[in-house]
């Protein structure tokens, strides 16, 4: 005889219910979980607000923290405006904009396109080029190899070299194919009833069901075009007019360059109004609010689109 566990309920509670076997909270274990949650909101959060602050600050209140700032002194936008004014700035800008979105498109019709040949069982030798895809994530030719071919392809100063060497990642590959491979047989049946073919079985069928984990796959590839400065290193060094704004970025940062106008050190009382401090930390927000601006809205497809993915198949 079947028994149906009864789950016990505060009446006096809007509380969820639990069930008999789950232990009542404890106030030591509500304030632990307080305490976790607040140390990881503040590890997110602290680093954010000294970035902003200080992109914010004055020379002199960047003196007197001696570095970068934590409280509010001396607030204002010369950094930001001085940095919007640089040419090299604004111009590397565009130039990461386009490199993510032409990128990201080439990368997610590639990937698209690969993962749908994929799923389809009756495809011609699906399992090799499967195997051989998940071999190249094992098993690579090397960086030397790699900037061997794009130089001998005169990649070498061209745009094409910071897209195509990393247009495909085989993981999103595999991710897309195990989500399209659990798309309803029934709809595709349905829809080559209807004499759609496989480009329009694709369009109409396949990408309509499955709009979380391309939302998704798509965030992946454009992050990575956004902060991608390394083939920048390997195949543009010399030509400043052509770098990305994530490469202006770490030669202000890392290799100590200053913006026309700048002092020379980070909080020194030199005639210019804004410090080199205030310009970099303006860039890295710079390079930010893109991201920010675009992951919330991107958020709500991950427990749809990679998981789901990731566990279906």
């Amino acid at each position: 005889m079947a028994t149906t566990l009864r789950l016990r309920r505060n009446p006096a509670s809007k509380a969820p219910a639990r069930a008999p076997w789950e232990e009542s909270p404890t106030a030591v274990g509500q304030a632990g979980k307080g305490v976790v949650l607040f140390v990881v909101i503040a590890a997110v959060l602290v680093p954010l607000w000294v970035v902003v602050l200080t992109s914010l600050s004055t020379t002199g209140a960047i003196g007197r923290a001696g570095g970068l700032v934590i409280w509010p002194d001396g607030l204002t936008l010369d950094a930001y405006r001085q940095m919007l004014t640089n040419s090299q700035v604004t111009r590397a800008l565009v130039v990461s904009l386009l490199v993510t979105v032409i990128g990201t498109l080439v990368s997610m019709v590639v990937s698209v396109l690969c993962a749908y040949g994929l799923s389809r069982s009756r495809s011609m030798g699906h399992r090799i080029i499967l195997m051989v895809l998940i071999l190249t994530m094992f098993v690579s030719g090397g960086l030397i190899p790699t900037y061997l071919v794009v130089t001998g392809l005169g990649g070498y100063g061209q745009y094409w070299a910071l897209i195509l060497p990393s247009a495909v990642s085989v993981f999103n590959i595999l991710v897309l194919r195990s989500f399209y491979a659990s798309t309803s047989a029934e709809l595709i049946d349905a829809a080559k009833m209807d004499g759609a073919g496989d480009w329009r079985t694709l369009w109409s069928v396949v990408l309509p069901t499955s709009k979380a984990v391309t939302a998704v796959i798509t965030l992946f590839y454009a992050v990575g075009y956004w902060n991608s400065f390394f083939n920048v290193m390997l195949y543009m060094p010399v030509d400043s007019a052509k770098w990305p704004l994530q490469y202006v970025l770490l030669e202000y940062v890392n290799q100590g360059m200053n913006m026309p106008g700048s002092v020379n050190n980070g909080y020194g009382t030199g005639h210019a109004q804004t410090a080199p401090l205030s310009l970099q930390m303006a860039v890295v927000v710079l390079t930010l609010v893109p991201i920010l601006m675009v992951y919330p809205f991107m958020q709500k497809h991950f427990r749809t689109g990679v998981l789901t993915g990731a566990v279906k198949g």
